[in-house]
């Protein structure tokens, strides 16, 4: 072992007469344990809230998107072909997109009214899976219907609650581009039949999508055999923006794709500033430690007066001096990062039993889902941001521990040993 690492580790153990600067070291080692911990919990969090709202946008929105500028798209079907030959894609499916209008009784809500290709849709997007009553595969005619049968309709839970809707019940669909008669323009109404309730978490999707097939949408709109556009499903959803500018550049004008990243790209951009700005704030937790590191060795200096004189005459340089202190104080934040990032796993692996104990004990429900729309904290743990924490933390350990050192290194030993 080394001399310098040798006499630091014993200016960590206390005499009884400087049990004070023990006490400050402790508040230190605490001090770096608390923004360590801190900084893994809350990033933790803000990642799983990060992950769980991607994993909702894509459950719902397909990761690329093919419109065609200013008109609907002709003969889709080979479009939809010739798209599943780009790299990376996986599936294709047809949709169309329109803004209408909810009937039911006295209660009126505007919504977008998505046609969707049944069959293809659930390669496409998860919305199958996000049916909480009924079925996606009611909204297609089954053998036995005839073709005056109501279509059938499919909507958001928060919709349904809006409009005091229940699988079976007959709402009226109107849209505003309508029929054109004498009287003028007469908006187009057709009823259609609740045939399924789905809930996909996103107040913003279950409050104002609503899913019809595909022919019963060509046919209320109108549109003959055409549609809004082609969702496409791919292998790295990370990747899409490269994608999308392929398949603009290979599909020529007329075309024009957009993907997720694209469509959400502010609630994504604000969910990583406001990760990097809580990383920010709590290393602040970190610094406030590192002054009393710094606070501890300044005072340890002062008390070692005595013994840095004695070591540089018998011959210890003033770097190994430096040394000594520098290896005292990242020693303290060392253990002081181990300690955290232990304490700061246990607690996010952990966080829902934490959690739902507390609200147990509290009687206070912090995360109602009727508010929020989340039941539990999705805390994930990512190993790079683990990673960058704890060298984060050392870091600032270590320059906390410059100053005071280099003080002791530069001190001599007759004005050191004077007044002894």
């Amino acid at each position: 072992m080394p001399f310098e690492l040798f006499i630091g580790l014993r200016y960590l153990k206390a005499k009884r007469k400087s049990t004070f600067i023990s006490i400050i070291t402790f508040i230190s080692t605490a001090g770096v344990t608390l923004g360590v911990m801190a900084l893994i919990v809350v990033l933790a969090v803000m990642t799983g809230f990060e992950d769980d709202l991607k994993e909702k946008i894509l459950g719902t929105n397909a990761h690329i998107v093919v419109i065609r500028s200013g008109s609907p798209m002709e003969n889709y079907n080979s479009v939809m072909d010739k798209l599943k030959g780009f790299e990376g894609v996986e599936a294709a499916t047809p949709f169309i997109y329109n803004q209408v209008m909810l009937s039911s009784g006295k209660n009126v809500s505007g919504v977008v009214l998505r046609g969707i290709d049944v069959a293809t849709d659930r390669q496409v997007t998860r919305l199958s899976k996000s049916v909480v009553e009924g079925s996606v595969d009611r909204l297609e005619p089954s053998m036995g219907e005839g073709a005056d049968a109501t279509p059938g309709l499919m909507v958001g839970k928060e919709l349904a609650k809006h409009l005091n809707l229940f699988l079976g019940d007959k709402v009226n669909v109107i849209s505003p581009m309508g029929n054109i008669t004498p009287l003028g323009m007469m908006p187009r109404m057709k009823p259609f039949k609740v045939v399924g309730i789905f809930n996909t978490g996103m107040f913003e999707y279950d409050s104002t999508l609503a899913y019809v097939s595909l022919g019963h949408a060509q046919s209320f709109f109108d549109l003959g055999d055409t549609v809004t556009g082609i969702q496409l499903k791919v292998k790295d959803v990370y990747n899409t923006g490269e994608l999308s500018r392929t398949i603009n550049r290979e599909m020529g004008t007329g075309f024009y794709a957009r993907d997720w990243m694209q469509m959400n790209k502010n609630i994504l951009f604000a969910l990583k500033t406001e990760k990097i700005v809580m990383f920010i704030i709590l290393t602040l937790i970190v610094l406030v430690a590192a002054f009393g590191i710094a606070s501890t060795l300044f005072m340890v200096v002062m008390e070692k007066t005595r013994d840095i004189a004695i070591l540089k005459s018998m011959g210890a340089t003033g770097t190994s001096i430096m040394k000594i202190f520098v290896l005292e104080g990242l020693i303290i934040g060392i253990i002081g990062t181990i300690l955290g990032v232990a304490s700061g796993l246990l607690i996010a692996l952990n966080l829902e039993p934490i959690v739902n104990t507390i609200q147990k004990v509290t009687g206070q429900n912090f995360f109602s889902k009727d508010i929020y729309y989340l039941d539990h904290f999705p805390s994930l743990v990512v190993q790079s941001d683990v990673i960058l924490i704890s060298v984060t933390a050392v870091l600032i350990s270590f320059l906390a521990t410059l100053y005071p050192a280099w003080q002791a290194s530069r001190m001599l030993p007759a004005e050191a040993l004077r007044y002894e």
